[in-house]
C-alpha cells in the first residue's frame, strides 16, 4: 500500500489579508492516496490472462486492419485533389484495435435507474428553488444537472457558482452547501460528470477527464446564457477541483469565470504506488479500461462526522466499487499535467485543505498556491480535518470562509469596473 508521511509543517496563508501563520506540527501519519491499490503484488492472475487474450486478438486483427487502412488511403489519393486531405488521412493507430465499448442493455438500465433516483430525490422544489434540468453534451450524452437559486425576494442573486463534485459522488450531496450559498445571494448549478450520479455512462467509469472538462465548458456557457451579466465562480472538490484547474487553462474560462475558482481538497499531487504503475497505466487503460482493481479500500475515512460517512457510503448514487483502470489512469494523467503547469495558472483562486486528508495530498495545494501566477490567490489548511471538509463538524465555518472570499472577489471586480469606467 502506498504510504506517504504527512507534512511536518503546514502554512495557512491568505494573500488578501497579507497574513500567515504556522500551523502546529502534526505527528507523522500515513497518507493513503488514490492509487494505493496499484500494487505490483496485487495484480490478479485473471487480469493477466485477459491481457494475454487481448494481445492475441491484436496480432490477429493487425494485418487486416493495416490492409484496410492502406486501401482506403490509396482511394483517397486517387479521388482527392486536396493535398491537405491526403495529409490529414495518414495512418494512425487503427481504432478497430481498441473499439469503444458499446452500451449494453445492463448499462442502459442501470443508468435509467440512477437517473430516476436522482430526479425523484432532487426534483423541482418550489420551497428551495431547486430545479432539475438534464442536457445533452456535444457527444450526444445526457448529463444530469440541477440548480439551486434564491427564492427569498429580499435576497438578490449576485453571482453564479458552477459546482463540480468529486470522484465517485454526485452534485446532490452538496444540497446543504448550495442552500447556504443561496441565503448569501449565490445561485448554485451542479453537474454530474459522465458515469456519475444521474448522468449517462457506466457507473464510476470516466473514459476521459478531458471530456469532463469539455462538458464543464459547455455547462458554464449554458448557465451564463440563462443568467447574463452575473459574475461566475467554479467550485470543485477533490478531482472536481483538478477538473476546474484544467478548465482554467482555457482563455475563455478565465474571461467568463470572472470571480475565479474555489478548490477543496484538490487532487493536484497524485502519485502511483510504484513508478512502474505510472508507466504501464496508459497501456492497461486501453486494453482493460473498465476493469476494476480488486482489494481496494473502498470506505476511507473522509470526514469525522459519523452520520455523514454512513450517508455517503449507503447512497446508491455514490459509486463504492473498486476503481476502474481507465478512471485511475485519467486521474494520474491529469495530475501529471497540473504539476508540470502550475506556473501557467493565472485565474484567481481559493484553495482549502484538511491537514489530515487521507485521500489527496495537502502538499499539492501548497505547491499550487506557491507556484501559480495568479495575482489573487489564497490558501487555508485546517488542522486535523480530513478529505470531505464540507461534511466535517466545522463545515459552516468553512462555508463562511468561502463566502467571505467570494464577497471579497465581487468587491474587487466592482472596483475594477469602476476604475475602468472613470478612465
Amino acid at each position: 500500500m502506498a504510504l506517504m508521511a504527512a507534512p511536518r509543517a503546514l502554512y495557512a496563508h491568505n494573500s488578501v489579508a497579507e497574513s500567515s501563520k504556522l500551523v502546529e506540527d502534526q505527528p507523522s501519519t500515513s497518507m493513503l492516496h488514490y492509487f494505493s491499490p496499484f500494487m505490483l503484488g496485487s495484480f490478479p492472475l485473471r487480469a493477466l490472462r485477459r491481457l494475454a487474450k487481448a494481445f492475441h486478438s491484436l496480432t490477429t486483427l493487425a494485418p487486416a486492419t493495416f490492409r484496410f487502412n492502406a486501401s482506403r488511403l490509396e482511394k483517397l489519393r486517387k479521388d482527392s485533389e486536396n493535398d491537405s486531405l491526403i495529409e490529414a488521412s495518414q495512418p494512425r493507430l487503427p481504432l478497430i484495435w481498441f473499439p469503444r465499448f458499446a452500451r449494453s442493455v445492463k448499462e442502459i438500465n442501470e443508468v435509467q435507474k440512477r437517473r430516476e433516483l436522482a430526479i425523484e430525490r432532487f426534483s423541482d422544489d418550489a420551497q428551495t428553488g431547486r430545479k432539475v434540468s438534464p442536457f445533452a453534451n456535444s457527444r450526444g450524452q445526457t448529463l444530469f444537472t440541477q440548480s439551486w437559486t434564491p427564492i427569498n425576494s429580499e435576497v438578490q442573486m449576485k453571482a453564479l457558482v458552477i459546482l463540480l463534485h468529486g470522484l465517485n459522488e454526485h452534485s446532490g450531496r452538496y444540497n446543504e452547501f448550495a442552500m447556504y450559498l443561496n441565503a448569501q445571494g449565490y445561485g448554485v448549478f451542479g453537474m454530474d460528470w459522465i458515469g456519475h450520479g444521474g448522468s449517462d455512462g457506466l457507473h464510476g467509469y470516466v473514459e476521459s477527464l478531458d471530456h469532463v472538462v469539455a462538458d464543464t465548458l459547455e455547462y458554464i456557457e449554458r448557465v451564463k446564457a440563462e443568467y447574463p451579466g452575473l459574475p461566475c465562480f467554479i467550485y470543485g472538490h477533490s478531482t472536481g477541483g483538478s477538473i476546474a484547474l484544467k478548465a482554467a487553462y482555457q482563455p475563455e474560462v478565465v474571461q467568463s469565470v470572472e470571480g475565479g475558482i474555489i478548490l477543496t481538497s484538490p487532487a493536484v499531487r497524485v502519485k502511483p504506488a510504484h513508478p512502474v504503475i505510472g508507466a504501464v497505466a496508459p497501456l492497461f487503460s486501453v486494453l482493460l479500461p473498465r476493469y476494476q482493481f480488486q482489494g481496494v479500500n473502498k470506505k476511507l475515512a473522509v470526514c469525522r462526522d459519523a452520520a455523514a460517512l454512513v450517508a455517503k457510503y449507503t447512497d446508491p448514487l455514490v459509486y463504492t466499487g473498486n476503481i476502474r483502470v481507465r478512471t485511475g489512469s485519467e486521474i494520474l494523467r491529469l495530475s501529471n499535467f497540473l504539476l508540470k503547469n502550475l506556473k501557467s495558472i493565472t485565474i484567481p483562486f481559493l484553495v482549502l485543505h484538511g491537514s489530515d486528508d487521507q485521500v489527496t495530498d495537502p502538499k499539492g495545494s501548497q505547491e499550487l498556491h506557491n507556484q501559480a501566477s495568479s495575482l489573487y490567490k489564497s490558501i487555508k489548511l485546517y488542522v486535523g480535518l480530513l478529505h470531505d471538509i464540507l461534511f466535517e463538524p466545522q463545515r459552516f465555518e468553512i462555508i463562511q470562509d468561502i463566502v467571505d472570499w467570494m464577497d471579497g472577489r465581487l468587491a474587487q471586480i466592482h472596483l475594477e469596473k469602476e476604475s475602468t469606467t472613470h478612465n
